[in-house]
Order: C-alpha cells, then sequence, then structure tokens
C-alpha cells in the first residue's frame, strides 16, 4: 500500500504547527467559560455544526464536493473510522476538562502527539536521528516533571482526589483516539485535501452527537459565554485546519513534537485570561518543579522537531 509523502515544504509545516499549538493553548480556557452554563454535549454538538455549515458552505460553494464520489470502501471506512475518533477526543476531552483543571488537561493530552511521533516512525517509516531521540527523551522527562509538579501542588491544595484522577482518566484515553484519527487522516490525504477529511468528520460528528444535545441551554448564554463559545466553534476550524495542513508539509512525528509546546502555551493563556477576567478563569499554579519541567519540554520539542535540518 502506498503511504502519503510530505510535501517537503517544512518550514510551512512547522509554522502552520506553532498556528495549531497556539489555538489549542488557548481552547481550555474558553472551554471552561462556556461549560458554565452548557453541558459538553451541547458545546461539542455546536462546534461540529458550526464547523460543518462554515466549511461545508465553502467547499460547496467551490465545487470541491464532488471529490466524494468514486471512493472506495476501503477510503470509506477510513473516514468513518477517523470521524469515530475524532468525535471520541472531543467528548473525552471535554468530560476530563470538566473533572480537571487546563492546565492538566493540556499536559495529559500531550501522550496524543507522542504517539502520533510513534506512529510516524512506526507506520510511515519517519526516521529519527540520535538528536531526535535525545529531544524525545528530554521532553518526556520534561512532562513527568512538570505532572509531578502539578499533582503536588493539588495535593497541597486538597484538590487531587478521585475526580480529578477521574479526569485524567479521560484525557489519557481522549489522547490515544486522537493519535489513532491523525494517523488515518494522514493516510487519508493521498486520496482527499484535508478540508474534505474534515468536513466529513463533522458532518458525521454534528449527527452523532445531535440526540445528546441540548440547544435550548443555549438561549441562557451571557455575553461572555457566547463569546467563549463562538471562540471555540472558530478554533474548531482554524486549528483542525491548520493541523491538517501541517501533516501534508512536515513529518508526522515532527508535527507532534511542536505540537508538545501546547501546555506551556496554555498556562500563559490562563495567566492572561485570569488578569482579564478573574471572575471567570482561576490561575494555575505551578512549582519551581513544574518550570523546570516546562523549560525540558520547550528544549526537547525545539530539538525533536528541528535538529538535522538545514
Amino acid at each position: 500500500m502506498a503511504l502519503h509523502q510530505v510535501s517537503g515544504r517544512w518550514r510551512l509545516g512547522l509554522l502552520l504547527a506553532l498556528l495549531t499549538a497556539a489555538l489549542w493553548a488557548t481552547l481550555p480556557v474558553a472551554l471552561k467559560i462556556a461549560l458554565v452554563a452548557v453541558d459538553p454535549w451541547t458545546l461539542t454538538w455546536f462546534r461540529f455544526l458550526f464547523a460543518v455549515l462554515g466549511l461545508g458552505g465553502w467547499l460547496a460553494w467551490r465545487g470541491k464536493l464532488v471529490a466524494f464520489r468514486g471512493l472506495s470502501r476501503k477510503h470509506w471506512t477510513m473516514l468513518a473510522l477517523a470521524a469515530v475518533m475524532l468525535i471520541g477526543n472531543y467528548v473525552l476531552y471535554l468530560f476530563g476538562l470538566h473533572y480537571t483543571t487546563p492546565a492538566n488537561a493540556q499536559l495529559l493530552i500531550q501522550l496524543a502527539p507522542l504517539l502520533m511521533a510513534v506512529g510516524g516512525v512506526v507506520i510511515f517509516r519517519e526516521r529519527f536521528g540520535g538528536g531526535q531521540w535525545l529531544g524525545l527523551a528530554i521532553l518526556l522527562g520534561g512532562l513527568c516533571l512538570f505532572f509531578r509538579d502539578q499533582l503536588s501542588q493539588l495535593a497541597a491544595s486538597g484538590d487531587a482526589g478521585p475526580t480529578y484522577i477521574f479526569g485524567s482518566v479521560l484525557v489519557v484515553l481522549g489522547a490515544v483516539v486522537w493519535a489513532i484519527y491523525a494517523l488515518i487522516q494522514k493516510q487519508l490525504l493521498l486520496r482527499l485535501g484535508s478540508a474534505l477529511i474534515l468536513v466529513f468528520i463533522y458532518f458525521v460528528a454534528t449527527l452523532a452527537l445531535w440526540p445528546m444535545a441540548t440547544p435550548s441551554q443555549l438561549a441562557g448564554l451571557q455575553a461572555s459565554q457566547w463569546l467563549a463559545l463562538i471562540y471555540c466553534a472558530l478554533n474548531t476550524l482554524g486549528a483542525y485546519g491548520a493541523f491538517a495542513e501541517a501533516l501534508a508539509h512536515w513529518e508526522a512525528s515532527r508535527v507532534s513534537l511542536v505540537l508538545a509546546v501546547t501546555p506551556l502555551l496554555t498556562l500563559l493563556s490562563v495567566e492572561v485570561a485570569h488578569h482579564v477576567a478573574p471572575q471567570l478563569v482561576q490561575p494555575e499554579v505551578v512549582g519551581l518543579l513544574g518550570i523546570i519541567g516546562a523549560a525540558m519540554v520547550v528544549g526537547g520539542s525545539a530539538l525533536t522537531s528541528l535538529l538535522g535540518r538545514k
């Protein structure tokens, strides 16, 4: 079976991966605000509905939807599996975020790009040199230190109970299904453009989540909650569009390691949001061990993503 090959425009791939990281870093803050008034099912359904109407309308206007004609049963099966995996990621992550903190959720979800990196090496035969493996080891060590620091902070405050652990488990499961989705999408790029893949997933997700959603909840939203909800919906279009295009231009293993800086950007976004609206967003507490771990994550990500490039 032919495997997808990147375009070789690695600078564009790097830029798109950084854009994805920035968008995903600010997403937990907006989700936390919206979750005050909207349940996870309705919030996820609204994001997918917004995305399928926006992206689907644009593709229909350009006459691109005809590309679905003539797809083989194998491609339809892969599309369906990718849709199931991404729906699972959205729902599991959102429920996990409901029970834990934005920083912890973004830290644990980093298992997803790490799993995608391993999949890129094993399935797509992407190569890692010695420097890349060293960077990966540093990054993993940094994530472990950061996680230990967060557990210590939560234990000291009395918040690291069963609810926190349950939320963490849900986020980890969300990371696993996301990695599967990402690898399937990369292979599908041989047959379909990234926008077509995403619009199919959004359409299936909108129909699948409709029975669990309660659209009447939207009528009672305050202005700040509406802004957060609309940002979450726009984030769906922007982040996954940038991510899909990054995979077209750069190796999955390297894209995934750039995304490892997302927890650090999340901490920054939480801090900014807390200063702007302290009544809506609680601050995150990071100790010295967490700061060291964060620095290791950034350094390891840079080594793995860029070392060996001309």
